[in-house]
């Protein structure tokens, strides 16, 4: 397994006093009743649209790139909703590591949990295809408490951050993977785990093959689902943590169990792959991450789409 951040004494030092700070005022803020919460995240996000420039200008070119039929007014209605997003994404993240179980429970319903029981009768590992919602942190420690498993991640550059996601998330999973752990997330899989996986970002030339995504022809798709399907024969169960309007909380949607992605060709994994997620963005497109350099990675000689 990898080898996970402790917490030591050096993460008293003075170069993360501000680090504190700012987790001091999250757990404090996260203190707070959920309605007001959501509007304050909500509020936070539109504050945010004005300064993040580099930003907004990305998720308008990424919803460019993948919509080019959306008329502009719909598309600048939904950048503002990304927006309140954010900030809610925040409070989120600090809801997910700081919040006890009864409180998260009183807050979100699930529905597809005949797909998870049908996968855990078969008796084999399962892949839980996650995506970049803004979401991501309270998502995964929701699925957590109904089935708890294995996160991958990437570890955060700040000690202290790295530290405290890695104990947030386990509040609610048995252990954590580096995402470059290919033959650890292989193992747990054929030892019936659950495994948390995201392919829907942009792993680089090296670890992609070019496959469409929603408009975009010549998307780079991480080669990562191909390898661990075809090693390990898991259930593939997509699942989305979807906000729901006005303060009313959240619903985790588990999604059937994709046993129709092809194995025996890294494109065609990464085509249906992408096919599962653009249905799952499309439940809660204002809730994606869409302000990330999706498309960065270009095939040989083709110009940037930024």
């Amino acid at each position: 397994m990898t080898q996970l951040p402790t917490f030591s004494r050096k993460l008293l030092h003075p170069r993360y006093f501000l680090t504190w700070f700012g987790i001091g005022i999250l757990y404090l803020l996260v203190l707070l009743p959920y309605p007001v919460i959501y509007h304050l995240g909500c509020n936070l996000g539109r504050l945010a649209r004005h300064f993040m420039k580099r930003r907004v200008k990305v998720a308008r070119r990424n919803l460019e790139l993948c919509f080019p039929t959306m008329p502009a007014a719909e598309r600048e209605a939904l950048i503002k909703a990304n927006f309140e997003s954010v900030g809610m994404g925040l409070l989120e993240t600090g809801m997910a590591w700081f919040w006890p179980d009864w409180r998260i429970r009183r807050w979100f319903t699930v529905s597809g949990l005949e797909h998870l029981e049908k996968a855990k009768a078969r008796r084999q590992g399962i892949l839980l295809i996650g995506m970049h919602f803004l979401t991501l942190e309270l998502g995964a420690r929701i699925y957590g408490m109904q089935d708890p498993g294995i996160g991958v991640y990437r570890p955060n550059d700040n000690a202290l951050l790295d530290w405290l996601q890695t104990w947030g998330r386990l509040r609610s999973n048995k252990a954590m993977l580096d995402r470059n752990d290919l033959k650890g997330m292989i193992r747990a899989l054929k030892q019936d785990e659950t495994i948390w996986y995201a392919p829907d970002h942009d792993y680089g030339p090296k670890a992609s093959v070019f496959a469409p995504f929603f408009a975009v022809t010549d998307a780079a798709t991480t080669k990562g689902s191909y390898m661990l399907i075809r090693m390990a024969n898991p259930a593939i169960l997509p699942f989305v943590p979807r906000r729901l309007p006005h303060a009313k909380g959240y619903e985790l949607i588990i999604m059937p169990d994709a046993q129709d992605i092809p194995i025996d060709d890294e494109l065609m994994t990464a085509k249906r792959m992408n096919q599962l997620i653009e249905h799952a963005i499309l439940l809660a497109p204002e809730q994606y991450m869409w302000l990330h350099r999706r498309f960065k990675t270009r095939p040989p000689d083709a110009p940037s789409l930024y």
